[in-house]
């Protein structure tokens, strides 16, 4: 007779439904945040997990720092400050095509760190296009540098990537733990990625003198739609970036920093506006909201917990001690090779969502939380820098090829790969190389 009791055992159940739910995400047959809140739903149905447990293991501090952020970054935009700094980083360098590169990618790079890497691509590759339209070069050279600078200077920061997001508020991390123990290792590997693209690109980048001076003679400043916001914009940031450095001082979880300062230039942004005028500009700063991104990670957070309820997270991780034999240098180097090329493969935040409790469960094995700070700082920079590994290795990868598909330059996935493949393996060397000489040389 069929025993019952293996399909109705919870660890099965969890299991099966979190395959599934990774193999529905990995086809993209369905919107990926009602993916996950059908898997979460099933979760609750299913017995794994109560409804009130279900809403509890939600990390508000992600969620509220993902928000806060997003309403900063929407209503900065509408002062035209992404434009004008791309427009005029071309102008400093004379409307040189190879110094151009350079400078984009640059811009790149730092706007990922402090703002998202999404967002930065959302708003440098217009303006990337329309400079290389008027200098009459192809645009693949500076779109892929911005793909890969996208990522590698998101990994830099707490708020750079979801990955970090995740990480941080796991753990209750800082601004300033991200930018000290990751800065380096993202500075270096910049410096590699710009310094190779030069080398590649630099007999191939030509311009006439008549197109460069096309460009020489776009007005920047036109860019600036509104000055009183931009000024507002830049000091909130300014406040709210110093406020995550001074966090653990005040006391303060940084989603609640995040969400201070969005409500501060939400009223700064509507200030003095008629009531009817005021109400729409802030609705329509709050659909500016990523809410699919929002929603998916409600939906992970549930069916994550399933999964740690249940014990098969904390088995793994004892199965992981056995495989590296206890020793923290393996683990370390396990961890960043298998997070950077699982997340070339699948999408990052679902990984690293995964991976979070596994990881906890080890620390009494390997010593602590301190003792085991390379094997998180590793699954960062792994789950980051394997995001350039392939085209839908990360969200900005994806939105990259979908604006140079609509302007008419389409980026294949297998063209993409001759360049993200070295680009993720040099970067995913260089991090263990600094890991190596950072916590185990002595």
């Amino acid at each position: 007779m069929f025993d019952l009791t293996y399909i109705t055992n919870p660890k099965i159940i969890a299991s099966m439904i979190m395959a599934a739910c990774y193999v529905v995400l990995f086809s993209e047959k369905v919107n990926r945040a009602v993916t996950t809140l059908f898997a979460a739903t099933f979760m609750i149905l299913s017995g794994i997990v109560s409804q009130s447990e279900a809403f509890e293991s939600i990390d508000f501090n992600t969620i509220s720092l993902l928000i806060g952020m997003m309403v900063i970054v929407s209503v900065t935009e509408r002062s035209g400050l992404f434009q004008f700094v791309a427009v005029w980083s071309a102008q400093k360098v004379k409307a040189n095509p190879i110094g151009i590169l350079v400078m984009l990618g640059i811009i790149t790079g730092v706007f990922s760190a402090f703002l998202d890497n999404v967002t930065t691509v959302l708003l440098i590759v217009p303006v990337t296009i329309q400079i290389t339209r008027k200098l009459e070069i192809l645009p693949y050279p500076y779109l892929l540098l911005e793909i890969f600078a996208s990522n590698i200077g998101g990994t830099a920061t707490l708020i750079g990537d979801p990955p970090n997001i995740l990480i941080g508020s796991a753990l209750n991390l800082s601004f300033t733990d991200f930018l000290v123990n990751l800065a380096p290792v993202v500075l270096i590997s910049m410096t590699v990625l710009m310094i190779s693209f030069v080398l590649i690109f630099k007999n191939a980048l030509k311009a006439s003198d008549k197109n460069r001076i096309l460009v020489m003679k776009m007005n920047a400043f036109a860019n600036i739609t509104n000055k009183p916001l931009l000024y507002k914009s830049l000091s909130i940031l300014a406040l709210v970036i110093s406020g995550f450095i001074m966090a653990e001082e005040f006391q303060l979880a940084n989603g609640v920093i995040a969400l201070l300062g969005a409500a501060l230039l939400l009223m700064l942004y509507t200030l003095n506006e008629k009531p009817d005028l005021r109400d729409e500009k802030t609705e329509e700063m709050f659909n500016l909201v990523d809410w699919t991104t929002i929603f998916f990670f409600c939906g992970l957070f549930m069916v994550v917990f399933g999964l740690e309820k249940t014990g098969i997270l904390e088995l793994l991780g004892q199965k992981f001690i056995t495989m590296t034999q206890g020793s923290l240098k393996r683990a370390t180097f396990a961890i960043l090779t298998i997070s950077s090329f699982v997340s070339a493969a699948i999408d990052n935040i679902p990984f690293v969502a995964t991976m979070i409790p596994i990881l906890k469960s080890m620390e009494p094995s390997f010593g602590g939380r301190e003792a085991m700070m390379p094997v998180w700082w590793a699954l960062s920079l792994g789950a980051c820098f394997g995001g350039n590994g392939s085209l839908i290795g990360a969200s900005a990868n994806v939105i990259v090829a979908g604006l140079a598909a609509r302007e008419g330059h389409p980026i294949k996935f297998m063209g993409f790969l001759l360049f993200s493949i070295p680009v993720m393996l040099f970067s995913v060397l260089i991090s263990g190389i600094y890991l190596y000489f950072k916590y185990f040389a002595g």
